[in-house]
Parts: structure tokens; sequence; C-alpha cells
């Protein structure tokens, strides 16, 4: 079959295709000039006043200033990470974004006063799996590396690193630079009771757009900054922010507990209130675990011993975690 812009003379002795005339290309309407005495916020608020929409605002990062202009008088930093895989020890970061921002001993979030994003070259071609979901090519990544010193200079200042699923980037960050390794981390997912401050969910573009914004990209600095105004919204009437509750879960100390030498027939029961298998390959003990807030070790090593051991004297293997231990590999 011929395309349909072929005409045949049916006339001649050997039929001759003529192309038919194109339309000559549209003109892209000029956009329209903004209306006199336009207010977008004032439209966007008349829109949701009416109780028939709901307007995402455009996230705008924020401006970064010097640390020494910032009343605040603390240093927070966020990162993310976009890696060629999930397991740390064989994987490696293809991208890092960081935000450093100050607050204060309340959990007022106060200036960013730093942004570092850099991409690097991983040692074998980026799965297309990873390419897929991150946006990041091969192309994007030759040649490139991760500037150390200035993404160590704004976390050794650092009192907290934050990271949306803390367990996943704080082993790969230390991987890569020892800077991370000796900082207080926090988990946005896990220290950050969502559900029931009234969100849908954990995921960030979850949280975004619950918070009546949007972002454009995905990249982990434009991530970091989505999340950095996630946590300073206030969420409650008193004005409560994610934030200064994320800050105040990482004061806290917790336990993980280990059932060690547990009876077989006992795995179920375990696992059914909340324990994990450790198969001991990564240096831990070959046991089921749990980790819960301090406040909690009494009552659980009372489970362990009349549930699980049924022996008063069990004495369960018990560590310590504050956020200078947590989500480490």
């Amino acid at each position: 079959m011929k395309p349909s812009s072929a005409q045949i003379d049916l006339f001649d002795d050997a039929p001759v295709y003529r192309e038919a005339p194109r339309p000559a290309p549209r003109k892209r309407p000029a956009p329209a000039p903004p209306l006199a005495g336009w207010d977008d916020e004032e439209a966007a608020q008349r829109l949701e006043q009416s109780g028939r929409f709901k307007v995402l605002r455009k996230l705008a990062p924020r401006p970064i200033i010097p640390r020494a202009q910032s009343a605040f008088p603390n240093l927070a930093v966020l990162v993310d990470t976009e890696t060629t895989g999930l397991v740390h020890a064989r994987d490696e970061i293809i991208e890092i974004g960081a935000v450093a921002f100050t607050y204060d001993d309340e959990g007022a979030i106060g200036d960013v006063i730093g942004i570092y994003s850099g991409l690097r070259q991983p040692s074998d071609p980026i799965p297309a799996e990873i390419t897929r979901l991150t946006g990041i090519t091969d192309e994007m990544v030759a040649g490139r590396e991760i500037d150390f010193a200035t993404l160590e200079a704004l976390i050794e200042p650092a009192d907290l690193i934050i990271a949306h699923n803390a367990a996943f980037d704080r082993p790969f960050c230390e991987k890569l630079s020892p800077a991370f390794a000796s900082k207080a981390w926090a988990c946005s997912v896990k220290e950050v009771s969502w559900a029931d401050l009234g969100f849908e969910g954990n995921k960030l573009g979850y949280l975004v757009g619950q918070s009546g914004l949007f972002h454009e990209g995905h990249r982990a600095a434009d991530d970091c900054n989505a999340l950095l105004e996630v946590l300073a919204r206030a969420v409650k009437d008193d004005g409560t922010t994610p934030f200064s509750m994320l800050l105040q879960s990482s004061y806290q100390s917790r336990v993980r507990i280990y059932a060690e030498s547990a009876p077989f027939d006992m795995k179920d029961h375990l696992k059914g209130r909340g324990y994990r298998w450790s198969d001991g390959s990564d240096g831990r003990p070959k046991a089921w675990w749990i980790e819960i807030d301090d406040e909690l070790r009494e009552e659980e090593i009372r489970y362990l011993r009349t549930d699980i051991y049924c022996w008063e004297d069990a004495e369960p293997l018990t560590l310590r975690l504050t956020a200078y231990d947590r989500y480490r590999a």
C-alpha cells in the first residue's frame, strides 16, 4: 500500500506517483499576555474556596545564603542517592544530591546554606532498568566524578543527616565517603508517622502532592528540595511540622534484640510479632531480631522469656542504638 500522500494517474501507460502538496505548517499561537491585574495566588485561592478544586503550587527551591547569615544554630543535610542496584556491597552510586539547611532546637527550619548535586560513572554500564527508573544514562555519567571536597564540606559540620529511607542510603553513602560514617542519621520514612498526620502514603510523590506542591524532575537534588518543603510545612493547628517530629525521634534511643537459639517451631510467632531473620552474612548474629523503642525493652524481654524460651533467666542479646548507629549496614 502506498502512502496516502501519493496520487496515481490511472490514464498513463505507467503510473506516475506525484507528491500531494503539503499543508503549510501551523504556527503555534503566541502565549497570551497576562491579564491586567491578574494574581495567580488569588485565583488559586478562589478556586480552592469553591470546594471543587485542589490547586498544586510549583515547588520553588529556597535561596542559598551564607552560613554566617543564618540565625539558626544547628545544621542538617538531606541526602538522596541514585544507584546501580539495591545491594551496597556490590552496587554503586551514580548520583548524589545534598541540601544543607539550618534549624533550631525546637525543630524550626531556617535557611538553606548549600546544595550539591553530582553524577558519577560506575565501574560497569548502568543496567537498563535503572536507566528506566532514574533517567540516568551511561552517556550522562561518562567521565563524571563526585567532587568530594565540595560534598564533604557540606557534610562535615552537619549535626544530622536525613534520608528518605536511610537504611538504603546510609550504607551507600558510607561506602562513598568516610565523612558520612560518624554522623547521626534520621529516616524521614520510618521516623515520621505520616499516616497519623493525614497522609495516604510515605512515598515522596504522595507527600509532595498532599502538601499542595509539585516539582519537575526526580533527580537527587530536586527530591531533596521537595522533601525539605514537605518537612517544613505545619501539619497541626499548633504549628507542629514533620521535621520537628523527626528531630525528636532522632534523639530517642532504640534497642535491637536478637532471639538467638530460639526454637525453630517458634519462628512463625516471632515473625508475626515483627521479628526479621538475619542469616549472619552481614556480620550480625544469625537469629530473628527486632528493633523497638527503648521503653519497650522490658516488655519484649518478658515476651521472649515466657513465650519463646520458656526460661525466666534467658538474656537475649540486646544492643542499644542511637542516631549514630541506626541504619548502618
